[in-house]
């Protein structure tokens, strides 16, 4: 049976106001992720990628995408939920911008890495993070050719920021060594 609500990106195993509770409190961590710059090199980071793979890996591709749909539908109405808006624009505007790619690949990688993050070891966690990161570079630089010359794609979009994801994805890969022990706690706070 194929259901045409939201609920179908839901997780069954929880109350749709859980869900609700769990989608808002997403959303505000990927706004916060988002406007935290880190001090780093090549160029400073944000937390962006680290909350789109921690929500992947921690709670499955449903609700990943479930919170990314919320948190790109927040901004398209206006609200300046994206890294460096209200200053580079905001709702349509900006996710029409040079990071609209970018935005569509963190969609897809939430469900990618999410799908194959599921029951998983740390390697298979950490390949489904770097399998959604070839995602979202490879969706925004394709987006990017339309601002950019195609030979300095890779120069702009990938190159200064593909140090900070690596870093960022050991950090997810680390604190999801504790997710196990979060699953028994949650199974049996449930029971």
């Amino acid at each position: 049976m194929i259901r045409n609500d939201i609920s179908a990106f839901l997780p069954v195993t929880r109350s749709l106001p859980r869900q609700a509770l769990m989608i808002v409190a997403g959303v505000a961590l990927m706004t916060l992720a988002a406007k935290t710059q880190v001090p780093f090199w090549p160029v400073p980071m944000t937390l962006h990628t680290l909350a789109v793979m921690g929500f992947a890996v921690a709670l499955g591709p449903r609700m990943a995408c479930a919170i990314f749909i919320t948190y790109l539908a927040t901004g398209a109405a206006g609200l300046p939920v994206f890294s460096g808006s209200p200053e580079r624009g905001i709702g349509l505007a900006y996710m029409i911008g040079p990071t609209g790619g970018y935005l569509a690949g963190f969609l897809l990688a939430s469900l990618l890495t999410g799908w194959l993050a599921q029951n998983g070891t740390l390697l298979r966690r950490m390949f489904a993070m770097l399998a959604g990161l070839v995602v979202v570079y490879a969706c925004g630089m394709a987006w990017l050719v339309t601002f950019l010359p195609a030979a300095k794609l890779f120069s702009v979009g990938v190159t200064p920021f593909i140090l900070g994801d690596l870093v960022k994805i050991g950090v997810v890969a680390a604190a999801s060594m504790l997710l196990p022990k979060v699953k028994e706690l949650e199974k049996a706070a449930n029971d």
